[in-house]
This record gives C-alpha cells, sequence and structure tokens, in this order.
C-alpha cells in the first residue's frame, strides 16, 4: 500500500470509530445538554437558591401513570405559592396495587417550556428505580426552588405559575415484554 493510501485508510478509520463512538454517547450528551440548557421543558437540576425576592410564584404539581404500571401515583399537594429564589420542599405518593413486587421509574418536565431553565431541582426522585412490594405505598420527596431572574426576562416575566409534571413508567427490566408482540426481541428467522 502506498503511504498516501495508508494516511486515507487511517483517517476514514478514525472517523468512523468516531461516528461510532458518537453514536454511543448521544442520549448520554443529549441529557447533559437539556439540563444545561433547559431546553424541552427540562429543569435546571443542583445549585443553592439565592436570596429570596418579594416577587412570587406558584408551582402546580401534576403525576401521571402509564397503564402499563399498576401504581396510584399523585402529588400530596396541588400547587404551592412560594417567593423567587426560596427552596421548597414537595411530596408525591404511590401504592402498588398489583399482587407483585414491581419497579417504576419516574420522568418529568416543566410547562411552559421557557421556564424550565428557571427551575432548579436540587433533589428528585426522578430516574432512579422505585420498587413497590404487593400493596406497598411510598412518599417521594422533592425540593426546587425557581429563579429571580425568571422576572427578569422579558420572555418570562409574565409566567406567575409553573407546572411540574411526572410520569412514572414500567422499568424495562420489570416489563413483561412477552405480550410487546414480535418486534421486540430477537428475532425467530434468525434463530436467536
Amino acid at each position: 500500500m502506498r503511504p498516501g493510501n495508508t494516511l486515507v485508510a487511517a483517517a476514514l478509520g478514525a472517523v468512523v470509530v468516531g461516528m461510532v463512538g458518537l453514536s454511543f454517547a448521544s442520549v448520554p450528551l443529549y441529557r447533559l445538554f437539556c439540563a444545561a440548557t433547559g431546553y424541552g421543558g427540562t429543569p435546571q437540576i443542583g445549585g443553592a437558591a439565592p436570596a429570596a425576592s418579594a416577587a412570587r410564584i406558584t408551582v402546580r404539581f401534576n403525576a401521571n401513570t402509564n397503564p402499563n404500571l399498576p401504581w396510584q401515583f399523585r402529588p400530596d399537594q396541588e400547587a404551592v405559592t412560594l417567593p423567587l429564589g426560596e427552596e421548597q420542599a414537595a411530596f408525591y405518593s404511590a401504592r402498588n396495587l398489583a399482587g407483585t413486587a414491581v419497579t417504576g421509574v419516574a420522568t418529568y418536565n416543566v410547562t411552559p417550556e421557557k421556564a424550565a431553565v428557571y427551575f432548579h431541582k436540587t433533589a428528585c426522585f426522578c430516574f432512579n428505580q422505585q420498587t413497590l412490594a404487593p400493596g406497598q405505598s411510598a412518599q417521594f420527596p422533592l425540593s426546587f426552588w425557581v429563579d429571580p431572574a425568571i422576572s427578569q426576562n422579558p420572555a418570562t416575566r409574565d409566567v406567575t405559575t409553573i407546572t411540574l409534571s411526572y410520569t412514572f413508567f414500567r422499568s424495562l427490566d420489570d416489563a413483561d415484554l412477552s405480550k410487546a408482540g414480535p418486534h421486540v426481541g430477537p428475532r425467530a428467522d434468525l434463530g436467536q
């Protein structure tokens, strides 16, 4: 092989390896991007709350349960009104209605989306697997604050209410995929 061809082959190989690496890193990188920017209604996570402001905002709580998860899931409070910058705690409750242990995972979002960058969660139960025994109930805490800068931005100063919505899904590890249909799992025609 000529030295020029070797260099081209090495460069193409590096590009292919880089593309494969990026494809595996795309989901974690997208989550980091959403967490850093508030894109898609993703609230900011962590950070201490600044000094509280005289301005107040209402945070409403919403709970959804995927039909494949045999749980009752609800917020313990409908809404709270708090000063901007003040840290607040809230709770959600769940109860397993099944006769067996069931594991769920919660996701969340904030609406309106333009407020997400100002909504900071300092503790949350989202994205962690939660297993409830048959008939077991549990309480899930979270803490959050809303950045006072929301009232300074012309695009968000009209926001007086933010809705924090959680949806619980059955975890993939716990899901019964036998009823999912032929498109899930190994293909029979490949002998797997």
